[in-house]
Parts: C-alpha cells; structure tokens; sequence
C-alpha cells in the first residue's frame, strides 16, 4: 500500500511541474492590453509546385462550351472532406510544372501563385468562350502534425494564410510534455527538403518566414528532457511495483502452503 501512495504523490509532482514560462507561446513582456502592437507581415503568396492540385472552374453564358473545364458541376463546393474525390475533381500538376485544360492545352504553372495562375486561365479561355469567368483555388493544401501534440494527424486548410499556430490549433494544441522551443518544420521545395526549428515562445515568431504554413508542410513537435525523465521514472516504478506485488503473492503462497 505503501507504493502505491509513493507512486500516486510521484505522478502528481511529475505532472505538476512546469512553469507559465516554459508554456506560454510568443512570450514578450512589452505587449500591452489597451494598445495593439503591430507587426509587419511576412506573408509570401505560395508558388506552386508539381502534384499540386488546382480547381478550376468556368462560368459563362454558354455553359454547354465552359462545361467542358469543369470536371465536377460548376455549382459544386471547392472544399471536399474525401481526400480522393479531390484527386478527381481537380486539374494535377504534372513534373515539368503543367497543367493540360482542354482546347487550351498545356499551361506552365509552376511557379506561379494561384492568383497568377487565374490570370493565366483566363486569358487563354477568353480566347474560346466570350465573358467567361474563371475561379482557380489550390484544392490540395494539406498539413501534417505529429508528435507531442492531442490530436496527431493529416488536416486539409482552406485559408491560404493559415499559420503555424493555427495548424497546431487543428491538432487540438501541444500536450503539456511538448517542447515549445524545438518544434521542427520540414517544409517541401523544389530542391528537395528543409528542415527548420521553430520557437514557439520567441516574440519574433510572427515575424519568421515559417510563421505561415505551405501545403505538405509537416509539424513535428518534440517532447521535453523532463517528459522523457518522468516516462522513464514511471516505467521503473511501475516495474519495481509489479515486481513487489509478484514477491508479496509468492510469500503469501509459500505461508499458506
């Protein structure tokens, strides 16, 4: 009996021991509460990359023609919750950076933002359909978060300038065993992958260039050297107690024999 008290004070003072400054993100003491601080954006239009996915409707007065660029009904949602039908009902990006709309052919773009992608669209239907209208939104943006978080997974973000505490936010935030200051970014480039640390308690966070997600972003969040001393502590304990209660049946048994 007496372990197992010893064992229920450790896992309270184990759990209980972190302080409001090693959780609290963007921490700055200059902050006020009746004056906003401003911060200039960092914000940069994502450029897109092969196997990116692009919805791409057209609207007109001819819709038996402008149908023809619409894969799915032009009334139909942007935003798909089944990751599959996304695959089919958008326009893919193909290795070299094109996408092949029919009569316009094949279109570079790579590289370009969606908003010029748009303006690319458009200029080469007007030249088929008289006053279409064209609407492209990148339908494949979609992030990952792991680790020391409640709810681990893959989340699909429809605001272009979805932020790194926003997807943390869609992973029902950072368990209290989570290192604020080592949370990694593995971002993909054309070039291959970057791998950033990222510190969540740094005032400058909102400022960084990985403040903003981009689509196949991965989140990885790291537990803290106590989390991993605690989970050690408790694993010996709870093998030194299932041990004790092993030895005090066996004794048991041996008295009563």
């Amino acid at each position: 009996m007496r372990r197992v008290v010893y064992f229920l004070l450790l896992l309270i003072s184990a759990s209980s021991c972190l302080s409001k400054k090693e959780l609290v993100y963007i921490q700055n003491d200059n902050l006020k509460e009746n004056v906003p601080t401003t911060v200039p954006s960092t914000y940069k239009p994502y450029q897109l990359q092969m196997n990116d996915v692009l919805s791409v409707k057209v609207q007109s007065h001819e819709p038996e023609i402008s149908n023809i660029y619409n894969i799915i009904p032009p009334s139909s949602a942007f935003g798909f919750g089944d990751p599959g039908t996304m695959f089919l009902s958008g326009y893919s990006i193909d290795e070299e950076g094109f996408v092949n709309l029919p009569n316009v052919g094949k279109l570079k773009v790579a590289g370009l933002t969606v908003a010029q992608t748009q303006e690319l669209i458009q200029s080469n239907v007007s030249r088929y359909i008289n006053d279409a209208t064209v609407v492209v939104k990148l339908i494949s943006f979609r992030v990952s978060v792991l680790g020391e978080v409640n709810r681990p997974g893959q989340f699909f973000i429809y605001n272009e300038r979805a932020t790194v505490l926003e997807a943390l936010s869609m992973a029902g935030d950072l368990s209290r065993g989570a290192s604020r200051e080592n949370v990694k970014l593995v971002r993909q480039t054309p070039s291959g992958s970057d791998v950033v640390l990222i510190d969540l308690k740094d005032p400058n966070l909102v400022q960084s260039k990985y403040y903003y997600m981009q689509p196949n972003d991965v989140l990885y969040v790291e537990p803290t050297k106590e989390l991993i001393k605690r989970d050690n502590l408790i694993g010996l304990n709870v093998a030194s107690l299932a041990l004790g209660v092993v030895s005090t049946a066996v004794v048991i048994l041996n008295y009563f024999k």
